[in-house]
């Protein structure tokens, strides 16, 4: 694979990783200002210490997946988990085989820790660690590019005019194909642009039909092409979002807006900030079975993705209760009885009861979602 032909979107290797390490180090400043948010700023003593080790590790590495293993997963991930959650837990790593490439397709709740948790799951079970694919609009600096780029991020080309869009997107088709099943390097993928801020989780068509737009025209059949591509969902489940209310404002005021909702230049940013430090309670990933058949067209795929996300969803207390509350049902009284209930309804009561409406049912959603798989609903 001429991985040239694909640097102005894939991860820095060799002298593009080199120049970008350096320009990170120049921007040591920028380190600073992370650390200190991820590890609290209040010792300024452990600050420095943790910085000081974390430069070090970054001038030591060589490639994205040594920059995975030894700082993001091997670091900073461990960091986010032992301050911001009760547990993390996953289930399902013995379905990935570590000879193969990969498209882990996966539901999608928080910017930047979705995929890094599922780095992290990799390295503790001894898999591959995967790329990721992140879109441009992330990209608000040079800093921020590198920081992606050499974790093994993908750039996703957005906002483009028609005859761009379609380029882009073969272009990234190519890249993805080739990836997978000529150098068995697997891919992380959301299973739709943006994140889901209702709760409910579905596979946009357009993310199917992309991994198949570059084998169109080579002979190979739909479900030929996405056999060989390796799918495995991806479901993660987080007991509380830090973005909530955040999701439930945009989301309100894109409704009453007919659909516009123009994002503030560091929105998105702030958004991976809070996801980063704010307590998440119980978090747990799961790996779902591959995605294998006879396909005939894009929404079969997407059909079996969102059966299995939907029915591998770790639901928790915060979900059951939104349910049953909005629900006006008892239906999983007997799992809440120790659910501090007036405690969870209480952080939302300083907001409009559209929003808070909105909220509720982002949490009771992954439980409709559930019970209509099994045919509770």
């Amino acid at each position: 694979m001429d991985f040239s032909r694909f640097s102005n979107i894939a991860p820095y290797r060799g002298k593009d990783f080199e120049d970008a390490i350096e320009r990170v180090l120049d921007k040591r400043e920028y380190l600073g200002a992370f650390v200190s948010m991820l590890v609290g700023g209040n010792d300024p003593a452990s600050v420095y210490g943790y910085l000081s080790n974390m430069l070090a590790a970054i001038r030591g590495v060589r490639s994205y997946s040594e920059f995975q293993k030894q700082i993001t997963a091997g670091v900073f991930i461990p960091t986010i988990i032992g301050k911001t959650m009760e547990s993390f837990s996953d289930s399902g790593s013995e379905k990935i085989d570590p000879q193969k490439g990969h498209v882990f397709l996966s539901n999608h709740r928080d910017i930047i820790l979705d995929c890094a948790l599922l780095d992290y799951t990799l390295l503790t079970h001894g898999k591959p660690l995967c790329e990721m694919a992140f879109g441009d609009n992330l990209m608000t600096s040079q800093f921020i590019e590198d920081l992606f780029r050499l974790n093994g991020g993908v750039i996703v080309r957005r906002g483009l005019g028609m005859k761009e869009k379609y380029l882009s997107t073969l272009e990234l088709s190519e890249y993805f194909v080739e990836a997978v099943t000529k150098e068995s390097i697997s891919i992380w993928l959301a299973q739709r642009p943006g994140r889901a801020k209702d709760g409910l989780d579905e596979t946009h068509p357009s993310i199917v039909k992309m991994l198949y737009m570059s084998q169109k025209g080579k002979g190979k059949s739909f479900s030929e092409a996405i056999n060989s591509m390796n799918i495995l969902p991806i479901s993660i489940s987080y007991e509380y979002d830090p973005n909530d209310i955040n999701k439930g404002r945009e989301e309100v005021l894109r409704e009453q807006h007919h659909g516009e909702y123009e994002k503030k230049k560091y929105e998105d940013l702030i958004s991976m900030a809070r996801g980063m430090k704010a307590w998440k309670g119980r978090v747990h990933l799961a790996v779902c079975d591959p995605i294998q058949g006879d396909f005939e067209t894009p929404d079969d795929v997407v059909r079996e993705v969102d059966r299995q996300i939907h029915l591998n969803y770790r639901l928790w207390d915060t979900n059951m209760f939104a349910y049953d509350y909005l629900e006006k049902t008892d239906r999983f009284s007997s799992e809440l009885s120790n659910f501090d209930g007036d405690g969870f309804l209480s952080r939302f009561s300083h907001l409009s009861e559209d929003v808070r409406l909105f909220v509720l049912n982002g949490y009771a959603n992954p439980v409709r979602s559930r019970l209509k798989e099994e045919g509770k609903a």
